[in-house]
């Protein structure tokens, strides 16, 4: 039986129906970060011996962050929680059935392999894992999955060889991989260091997309895209500091992954009504709009679409355009690019319909 779930045009009105019905394409989510406080406390639960509570209450306390630094300190605790390739199955098997419920068609998920081989988990039954949920998860929900594997910066080159060889093995790499990418922190870890790993994920067929600019200034964007040869970047929020870098941006159609909660909630931005994403609309930018680690933000992507809808004044056709940015971002081939957008676009013109003119 699916449990994929129909966008209806013709349920609920304004907005948030809209934005709760629209098919979408989700490209800067990771993977443990998405474990629900369901999920993470049934996890705490299993591994007494973590710091993390059980109490589902209580994450919403310990999910709140001072700076960066401490998010990730507590993210790294979660990431200690998956020590099973039956922990892998059922944390990726959930986090496909959370992003069908919101009418997510197309996912890339970014899942750092190194954590978990690191704590003992065997590098096959890893793989086997997360290949057996997005194969699940297609076929109950509907929910196309892909996986970007990458580099945990603040664990150093160790963890970047360690990647790449699980990223370009043939006898390893999983079928859904194709991208490559750098998470962690940015101060103190210089994205030019990691070139020759990139090098070698890019010849073995992956596309790059590093996170750069998000508690850092323009200058590591630059780096991301000099030597990493970036195609997207995640988040990239100080790039509106460089309007040569936007233009760059908008001229390639290199799309920023824009978390606005998440730049909130690390602190890498002040206040929602300062964030960036109207500059990088305004310089033409391909924007992108995602929810990173959502549970740990208080956050889903409906959300994040709600958020981008009022810092931007968009209005259905808008939050519809939107969506096809992602689409149009997406690694998806060129018939499941096409499928997706005129879903997105029947989807619209149906509700635009049912709506009493204005």
């Amino acid at each position: 039986m699916t449990e994929r779930l129909t966008a209806s045009a013709e349920a609920g009105s304004g907005p948030h129906d809209f934005i709760a019905g629209l098919p979408k394409a989700e490209l800067h989510v990771h993977h443990i970060g998405s474990a629900s406080p369901r999920i993470v406390s049934e996890l705490a639960a299993r591994h007494p011996d973590s710091r993390v509570p059980t109490d589902p209450e209580a994450l919403a306390d310990y999910f709140t962050f001072t700076d960066f630094a401490h998010f990730i300190d507590v993210y790294l605790s979660v990431v200690d929680l998956i020590r099973t390739p039956e922990d892998v199955r059922l944390l990726t098997y959930e986090v496909a059935r959370e992003l069908a419920r919101q009418q997510v068609r197309y996912a890339e998920l970014t899942i750092t392999p190194f954590s978990s081989t690191r704590r003992g988990i065997d590098e096959r039954a890893f793989m086997e894992a997360i290949e057996d949920a997005r194969k699940a998860a297609e076929s109950e929900f509907g929910t196309v999955l892909r996986w970007c594997f990458d580099i945990p910066g603040e664990a150093g080159l160790e963890s970047a060889e360690e990647t790449t060889r699980l990223a370009t093995d043939d006898r390893l790499r999983p079928e859904g991989l194709v991208s490559f990418g750098l998470g962690g922190p940015e101060i103190g870890v210089p994205r030019p260091q990691f070139k020759p790993y990139f090098d070698r994920a890019i010849a073995a067929g992956l596309h790059s997309v590093p996170h750069a600019g998000e508690t850092t200034g323009p200058g590591t964007v630059w780096d991301a895209l000099v030597d990493l040869r970036a195609e997207r970047i995640g988040h990239g929020t100080s790039a509106a500091r460089d309007p040569e870098l936007l233009a760059h941006l908008a001229e390639r159609r290199i799309a920023l992954e824009v978390c606005p909660t998440s730049n909130i909630a690390t602190r890498a931005v002040a206040d929602l009504d300062e964030h960036p994403i109207k500059d990088f609309v305004r310089a033409g930018v391909l924007v992108t709009v995602n929810s990173d680690d959502p549970p740990m933000f208080g956050t889903d992507l409906n959300t994040e679409y709600a958020v981008a809808a009022r810092l931007l004044d968009l209005d259905e056709r808008g939050l519809a355009a939107l969506a096809k940015n992602a689409v149009e971002a997406s690694f998806l081939d060129a018939p499941g690019k096409a499928r997706l957008a005129a879903e997105i676009d029947a989807y619209t013109t149906s509700w635009l319909a049912s709506r009493p003119l204005r």
